[in-house]
C-alpha cells in the first residue's frame, strides 16, 4: 500500500531541493553524491505518482527519462 499522497508529496519536494543542493555544489565530474542523490529523487517521484495513483486515481504529467543502454 502506498503512503498518504501529502507525505509523499513533501518528500518528492524534499529530494527536488537535495537534489538541486548536491548539484550545485558539485566537487568533480565524478561526484557519487550527484548519482545518490538522483536516485533518491527517482524513487521520491515514484513514490509519490504511487500515492495519487491509489488515493485519487491520478498519475504526473511527467515521465522517467530512459538509459537508451537498456
Amino acid at each position: 500500500m502506498a503512503q498518504d499522497p501529502r507525505i509523499a508529496l513533501q518528500q518528492f519536494i524534499a529530494s527536488l531541493e537535495r537534489h538541486f543542493e548536491t548539484v550545485s555544489s558539485r566537487h568533480g565530474n565524478e561526484d557519487p553524491a550527484i548519482e545518490q542523490a538522483y536516485y533518491q529523487l527517482e524513487d521520491a517521484f515514484l513514490n509519490y505518482e504511487e500515492a495519487l495513483s491509489e488515493k485519487f486515481g491520478e498519475f504526473l504529467p511527467l515521465e522517467l527519462a530512459e538509459d537508451d543502454a537498456e
